[in-house]
């Protein structure tokens, strides 16, 4: 996979933003894709003709009945000062350097660690149409809605 600098990237200023910047240790460990490798990523472990989740099809594993079992909100979370991870979003089996992908869409891939996943998510969070968080050879993903909610489940 290539990366694109994390100062070029188009969304890094959610990184950047002054009342939720990110330390300058993780952000060393935030590594947008490049568009060619989101795009290729996005294809074989999202979905072959999506670009976006609202253009999912059934055969499309996220648009699948089942997938999804758990429904929790996140937004109440973001909004407060606390920093922690919503509960429903703590995968026990996900080690801190386990190495995870969150996908906005086709064009917008970011792999970082667990831990700094976890550290920083309210900055992920900030474009929230519809994105998906997925970990190298875990089960567990999950999706989060603009409507401040968030599902979990395995693929």
């Amino acid at each position: 996979m290539d990366y694109q600098n994390l100062e070029d990237y188009s969304q890094g200023w959610i990184f950047r933003h002054r009342e939720l910047p990110v330390p300058a240790e993780l952000m060393a460990d935030i590594r947008p894709l490049t568009v060619s490798s989101a795009m290729q990523f996005w294809k074989s472990k999202i979905s072959k003709e999506a670009t976006h989740a609202s253009h999912f099809l059934g055969d499309d594993w996220p648009a699948r009945n089942g997938v999804w079992k758990v429904r929790a909100d996140w937004q109440k979370r973001w909004e407060s000062e606390d920093n922690q991870l919503p509960e429903e979003l703590d995968f026990p089996d996900w080690e801190m350097n386990t190495q995870v992908f969150f996908c906005y869409d086709h064009h917008h891939v970011i792999q970082t660690s667990w831990d700094t996943f976890r550290k920083c998510w309210k900055n992920f969070l900030f474009y929230d149409d519809e994105p998906i968080l997925l970990a190298r050879k875990r089960s567990q993903v999950a999706r989060f809605h603009s409507d401040g909610s968030f599902e979990t489940g395995s693929h």
